[in-house]
């Protein structure tokens, strides 16, 4: 369900830009860091919606990653905490037992 609703989200966005990009014919000089160049406003908003689409999922990539590590190493952390806690349980319950039978 919740993907149903993501794609229907991105198809949205996509039929909008595509209506948006259908009427915008014009030509725009469009200035960037090392060069300049003439596009198509269309064209323009197409790629630039494209890369901000790719750099959010990067950006979010990588945080996830990051999560999912976390996650991973206190999982280790808390297994070997509860094998040394078996551990200790067991050595005080033969240390408990008595030394001398009466």
């Amino acid at each position: 369900m919740k993907y149903l609703l993501i794609f229907l989200v991105v198809m949205a966005i996509f039929v909008i830009s595509v209506t948006l990009g259908a009427h915008n014919d014009q030509i725009v000089k469009f200035n960037y860091l090392l060069a300049q160049g003439e596009y198509r406003v269309s064209t323009l908003l197409a790629s630039l919606f494209a890369a901000g689409f790719l750099l959010g999922w990067a950006i979010c990539g990588l945080f996830w990653l990051r999560v999912r590590v976390s996650l991973a190493h206190a999982q280790r952390k808390l297994k070997r905490l509860q094998q040394q806690l078996g551990q200790t349980e067991q050595s005080v319950t033969v240390s408990q037992a008595p030394a001398v039978k009466e």
